[in-house]
């Protein structure tokens, strides 16, 4: 089994060195990170082309998503939406929107207002005809229906 060796061996006085990196050659951070913000900024603001006002990605649909970012439940702070209480946003043709939702637990200290001041802040959006809160207890909140934002905000990431 003498096999012949399946490399050679060259041996050579020396080799060049290799280009030295230079501060001025590399591309700046602030540069960098300008480029990739311009880019995320306008993927983000995309919206989906021939989407209804009503459906999700339509302009009144997120707009009620938006002023339900803006309650903040009182215990926690995070806003409902990210903490999972809101089930479900349904808005009709003629601006009636639906939103079902829950709370924490039962006994939670704001189980007679939150709904209401859901209502109120979703019925003030431009748009919206009149604003209905269904309050369900089925399926239970958990902490899995936290957005990731909302586990990052209380250190659970």
């Amino acid at each position: 089994m003498n096999e012949e060796p399946k490399f050679t061996i060259e041996e050579v006085a020396s080799v060049a060195p290799p280009p030295k990196a230079r501060v001025e050659d590399a591309e700046a951070p602030a540069e960098k990170l300008e480029r990739k913000r311009d880019y995320l900024e306008g993927f983000l603001a995309e919206k989906p082309e021939g989407v209804a006002p009503g459906e999700p990605g339509g302009d009144l649909y997120e707009a009620v998503v938006g002023a339900l970012k803006e309650i903040f439940d009182p215990e926690i702070p995070v806003n409902i939406y990210d903490l999972g209480l809101i089930y479900g946003v349904d808005v009709d043709g003629e601006g009636g929107v639906t939103v079902t939702m829950t709370l924490t637990t039962p006994h939670c200290p704001v189980a007679e207002s939150m709904p209401g001041e859901v209502e109120l802040r979703v019925g003030a959006v431009p748009g919206v005809r009149d604003a209905e809160v269904n309050l369900v207890w089925d399926p239970p909140w958990d902490p899995a229906k936290m957005s990731d934002e909302a586990r990052l905000e209380l250190g659970m990431l």
